[in-house]
């Protein structure tokens, strides 16, 4: 479980953007939007309705240069971020682009663990709002998008789930993630975003 949800987060996280305020309306990014030094910690929990901890812990990420070539630091990965900001070809992205609140499409995933488990992601995807919300890093105004639908893999997992990621144009990433499988209820929170002055 927790395999799949980092898998799923790492995907999540190859997605950034730009924003107009007054349109509401949001592009993907471009390279120009990222500066070494700029940093991401969220701290994630997952827990059992029998109240057993399947995750818990931080994550950071951090935007370095590799010679000459900007990239996001990813555990031991960097990703260099030309492809970060790549367009996603795909007839059901993860982000459908520009974002706009009432947008609705078909969110699909396919993937495989470092253990070999495959699985799949079928959501439906909605844009709901676009307003500030607050975390413990701060104030940002965020779009929230719902997906709900099935996560299945290879060895007879399959559930149903919804899933809510408040995405902050501002700082190019998720602000809060809530993840209810039912039995399963992960979340995942900002608590610090920084960037040289």
């Amino acid at each position: 479980m927790k395999i799949q949800i980092v898998i799923f987060f790492s995907i999540v996280m190859l997605s950034a953007c730009n924003s107009s305020k007054k349109s509401g309306i949001t592009q993907q990014p471009t390279l120009d939007d990222y500066q070494v030094g700029e940093k991401w910690v969220w701290k994630y929990k997952g827990v059992t309705t029998e109240g057993e901890v399947r995750s818990n812990g931080k994550d950071t990420r951090e935007i370095v240069s590799v010679d000459g070539v900007l990239g996001m630091t990813i555990g031991n990965d960097t990703i260099p971020i030309t492809d970060i900001v790549k367009p996603e070809e795909s007839e059901t992205p993860k982000y459908d682009w520009p974002l706009v609140v009432g947008k609705k499409w078909k969110y699909e995933n396919n993937w495989t663990s470092q253990d070999g488990t495959t699985g799949n992601q079928s959501h439906d995807a909605e844009i709901l709002s676009y307003q500030e919300e607050t975390v413990e890093a701060g104030t940002f105004m965020a779009y929230t998008i719902k997906y709900a639908g099935k996560t299945t893999n290879s060895r007879g997992y399959s559930a149903n789930e919804e899933e809510v990621w408040l995405y902050a144009p501002a700082v190019k990433n998720f602000i809060k993630l809530t993840q209810n499988q039912g039995d399963f209820l992960y979340v995942e929170e900002l608590i610090e975003y920084s960037k040289p002055k």
